[in-house]
């Protein structure tokens, strides 16, 4: 599987790329502006990205960005972001997609390399890999009245498991 990550911490930066390497990934770029990831993407025809939602110059959602117009370029592009923080309108548009091949996981909750590493092959093949800490966060900035509002306990419980 091709990589290219995209990350403005050197030191995260580079341990994923080492332990990707080390696990038989192949990592094409390492880059850290969202500028880079775009350019990346198409030189480099990579399987999947790990992405950071804040990138220079603002560290806002630069990353997440990049990753919506990736995949606005590419349908479907595989994309796991990577991020500290779940941004929800960026977070929401890209999930809301209905396409595949996307995965959110927050950097502080991946407590095993297996589980990171299982995320990022089951996005890359397509699948879908979210963290229920980001469900639960986006479920609870939804506006009153909405179909979620409609769920009953146990439905929402699912959905956050989902």
């Amino acid at each position: 599987m091709r990589i290219v990550i995209v990350e403005d911490n050197v030191l995260l930066a580079r341990g994923l790329r080492l332990l990707l390497d080390l696990e038989g990934f192949e990592v094409t770029s390492t880059v850290d502006t969202a500028a880079a990831f775009l350019d990346a993407v198409t030189a480099d025809r990579p399987d999947v990205a790990v992405v950071d939602v804040r990138l220079p110059p603002t560290y806002r959602d630069e990353g997440v960005r990049a990753a919506i117009e990736v995949r606005r370029r590419q349908p479907g592009f595989p994309v796991l972001v990577l991020s500290q923080y779940v941004e929800h309108s960026y977070a929401a548009e890209l999930l809301s997609q209905g396409e595949r091949g996307m995965g959110y996981l927050l950097k502080d909750r991946v407590s095993r390399v297996s589980d990171f590493l299982d995320a990022l092959s089951r996005v890359a093949a397509g699948g879908t890999s979210v963290d229920p800490e980001v469900i639960a966060e986006l479920l609870n900035r939804q506006r009153s009245g909405g179909p979620v509002d409609r769920l009953s306990p146990r439905e929402r419980e699912v959905l956050s498991l989902m």
